[in-house]
């Protein structure tokens, strides 16, 4: 499912124009963007929760020749499933 589809099923299913349906979708994800931007946590009851963690420094090879290359520490976003969004699958 892409974010037109997710438009399209919003707004059949609550009743609303296609344009509400994207202006209520783009919120909802500038708000996750937002909080997790600032380090904070976004949990949807029922679906899972979001979260800003940091991926340590660490070592690697280049492929091509071998030599062993610094990888520098960053963020990623890790995605909790809840156990009924499990059990359902």
């Amino acid at each position: 499912m892409n974010k037109k589809e997710t438009i399209t099923r919003m707004s059949r299913e609550a009743g609303i124009t296609a344009l509400q349906a994207a202006k209520a979708l783009s919120s909802l994800l500038e708000g996750v963007k937002g909080t997790l931007k600032k380090g904070g946590k976004v949990t949807f009851s029922g679906f899972g929760s979001f979260e800003v963690k940091q991926r340590r420094a660490r070592k690697g090879r280049n492929p091509k020749t071998g030599a062993e290359v610094a990888i520098p520490p960053k963020n990623r976003v890790k995605f909790n499933p809840s156990k009924s969004l499990k059990n359902s699958l």
